[in-house]
């Protein structure tokens, strides 16, 4: 897909991934439409913001239309990045905790994804990458909620994939590693450090899928530290 002049929308822009993702697509010359909680540290011309939680199905529909009404209905590209996990052994795991990762991380998906479809169809194109996790792949102790999200985005992508492929719209899954964000902040006992992924790079696989030819598909892009503990 070439890049210039297109217009997308992408979940959870407030930092990490999300965010290094808007600025390669800005300049990349796309038009951006940041769905997001928190508004980002960043001002461009082409870069709209508009406050939403994936988790809340009435913000999506609202941040759908505002988008609509600002930038038109011709939005060939959907990053579905927004999502969070918690840590701790099942049988003491708080419910609001479990509910709350599914509502984003999963339901996010399903309440986005459905609004830009349409738009996809009647371009004939369109693209959809959703970012799962190594934890969409795998077990991971103590984590069998986020687990369970990351399995679940992991099924859903290869089943509308499916459904969407003769509509000229592919839909690809990412599952990075230990990545330098925020996403440790909440989990006791884990940072982020220099040893992990930057956020930059995942950014960057993003967005060589987003550019591939119309006929070629990329279904799933699994991306690790490659010396996770640094040089021995």
């Amino acid at each position: 897909m070439d890049l210039r002049n297109q217009i997308a929308v992408v979940t959870g822009v407030s930092k990490g991934i999300g965010l290094e993702v808007v600025k390669l697509l800005l300049d990349k010359g796309v038009t951006v439409a940041g769905w997001g909680r928190n508004t980002p540290d960043l001002e461009h011309e082409n870069f709209h913001f508009f406050t939403c939680d994936v988790a809340v199905e009435e913000q999506v529909e609202k941040a759908f239309q505002d988008t609509v009404a600002k930038l038109g209905r011709d939005i060939r590209i959907l990053i579905n990045n927004a999502g969070f996990g918690i840590a701790g052994p099942l049988e003491t795991f708080s419910s609001d905790d479990w509910k709350a990762m599914f509502d984003t991380n999963v339901h996010g998906i399903f309440y986005t994804t459905k609004r830009l479809i349409p738009g996809m169809k009647e371009a004939d194109e369109g693209h959809i990458i959703n970012v799962a996790s190594i934890a969409g792949l795998n077990g991971v102790k103590d984590f069998a909620g986020y687990v369970g999200t990351k399995h679940a985005v992991r099924g859903i992508s290869h089943s509308l994939y499916l459904e969407l492929r003769d509509f000229g719209i592919k839909v690809s899954t990412i599952y990075p590693g230990s990545v330098q964000t925020n996403f440790f902040d909440e989990i006791p006992g884990m940072a982020a450090h220099e040893n992990m992924m930057r956020p930059v790079d995942v950014a960057l696989t993003i967005v060589q899928t987003l550019e591939t030819h119309p006929n070629y598909f990329v279904a799933d892009v699994e991306c690790r530290p490659l010396r996770p503990k640094g040089k021995k």
